[in-house]
C-alpha cells in the first residue's frame, strides 16, 4: 500500500503541472489579452488566486505523499 501511495505522489504532481499549464496557458493569460473587461477579470483571478491555490495544493499533497509522511511505518 506504501508503494501505492508513492506511486499516486508522483500522478499528483504530474497533474499539478498539468493544471498549471492549464489554468496558465488556457483559462489565464488568453482571458487577460483579450481585451474585454469581463475576460480581463476572470483571467486575473484565475492567474493569481485560483492557479496558486489549485497547484500549490496538488504539488504540496504529492510530494508529502512521495516523500512517505502517509506511510503506515510513520503512524
Amino acid at each position: 500500500m506504501d508503494k501505492l501511495k508513492r506511486f499516486l505522489g508522483i500522478v499528483w504532481m504530474a497533474l499539478a503541472i498539468a493544471f498549471g499549464y492549464y489554468c496558465i496557458g488556457v483559462f489565464g493569460w488568453p482571458k487577460i489579452t483579450s481585451g474585454k473587461q469581463d475576460d480581463l477579470v476572470f483571467g486575473i483571478v484565475i492567474l493569481f488566486v485560483l492557479t496558486p491555490i489549485i497547484v500549490g495544493g496538488l504539488f504540496t499533497f504529492a510530494y508529502y505523499s512521495f516523500a512517505g509522511e502517509y506511510d503506515e511505518s510513520k503512524a
